[in-house]
């Protein structure tokens, strides 16, 4: 028997800097290779902020959400990996599996699902959404998690243990992997050294709790917030600073005997903080930038400390990590008392009031917030 359109509430972005509008849309049953998803959370993240306001353009109208967990409620003919009733994340960079960027281990880099992003379109160069009039609705990231149901690629889903919460899966899905990724993965912190994280928000948090699980003897956080310090220590950090307050790049040094750290991270994506993550480096130190800015966002960086003082300076997207492969390693650490999550998650929202979260991400008010069914 063949799959039918349901339809379903799903949060819409008609037009940038208003807000989402929540509506029953059709949702086009999978095709092959495709899967089906109920989502049971997503999560609310300054990716799709950026979208919302308009910093990033996006084809419209479109259902954001990349951060999610679900069940799979139907697949297409072909999907081999996954059947109805099994758990799943969701990977907002699908892969093939057998490009160059996946074979040498760089699967977030991959042309299929960077397509998927910045089109908001099926690999076959379709959408699976409709609204009421029969308008076509774009997809984000390949997985539009902010639909109470879904239709995605197969290689966007990953199974996962029956018996782990879908909020604690939502939180691995973004924010944990690419923050730990980011310190266990693209800088590959090392025992005994010195980090200094700028902006405690879900990525920078989670950069703090890689950093803490690799060995750093100091962790510093950085933040204009002053009250984001009791989470921030919580999650690992040793110091804080209010970079309000005080000169951030001083602050660092100043901390770590006048040299700098020997790894920063920018978990914000604005140029102030870049540049001061760069500078605040220590002479053959490495800078990682792992916030996502504005399309047209520049920073200017002293080249000379490129040369003169060996620093690195590198970009980080999903952590550089493997998502089939390490959102399960995830699930393991925090199954073994290595990885918080718990701690990190403030208040929870139903669709209906996501408006009202994504206030809450701006006003700063969340360590990291979740829609759920």
């Amino acid at each position: 028997m063949s799959l039918q359109s349901v339809f379903a509430p799903a949060a819409v972005l008609y037009q940038a800097g208003k807000p989402l509008v929540i509506e029953e849309v059709e949702v086009r049953p999978p095709q092959a290779g495709e899967v089906r998803v109920r989502m049971k959370a997503a999560g609310v993240c300054h990716s799709d902020l950026h979208v919302m306001t308009g910093d990033l353009r996006m084809p419209e109208p479109i259902i954001l959400g990349h951060e999610g967990a679900g069940i799979v409620e139907d697949v297409g003919p072909g999907v081999t990996t996954v059947q109805p009733g099994d758990h799943v994340i969701p990977i907002w960079r699908a892969s093939c599996g057998r490009c160059e960027y996946c074979m040498g281990g760089k699967p977030a880099l991959c042309d299929m699902g960077t397509a998927m992003r910045f089109t908001g379109l099926m690999p076959d160069g379709e959408t699976r959404f409709r609204n009421a009039k029969g308008d076509s609705i774009r997809h984000y990231a390949g997985v539009s998690t902010f639909a109470s149901l879904s239709t995605m690629p197969e290689a966007a889903v990953v199974p996962i243990p029956k018996d782990f919460p879908f909020y604690k899966a939502a939180l691995i899905g973004c924010g944990v992997i690419t923050g730990v990724g980011a310190a266990v993965y693209a800088a590959q912190v090392k025992p005994g050294s010195t980090v200094a994280v700028w902006g405690c928000g879900g990525i920078g948090l989670n950069i703090i709790q890689g950093a803490r699980r690799m060995g750093a003897r100091r962790v510093i956080a950085v933040d204009t917030l002053a009250q984001k310090e009791a989470k921030a220590r919580q999650l690992g950090a040793t110091d804080f600073v209010d970079s309000s307050q005080t000169d951030a790049v001083e602050a660092v040094k100043a901390l770590t005997d006048g040299k700098g750290a020997d790894y920063t991270f920018e978990a914000i994506g604005l140029p102030k903080p870049i540049e001061q993550a760069f500078d605040a480096t220590r002479k053959g130190g490495t800078c990682v930038i792992a916030g996502i800015s504005r399309g047209d966002a520049r920073a200017a960086i002293n080249v000379n400390q490129l040369v003169y003082a060996e620093k690195t300076l590198k970009g980080t997207l999903y952590g550089s990590a493997r998502p089939r492969v390490d959102l399960l390693n995830l699930i393991a650490m925090h199954e073994a008392g290595d990885l918080m999550l718990d701690e990190l998650l403030t208040r929870t929202w139903p669709l209906t009031e996501i408006n009202e979260a994504y206030d809450a991400l701006k006003n700063g008010e969340l360590a990291r917030g979740l829609i759920v069914w």
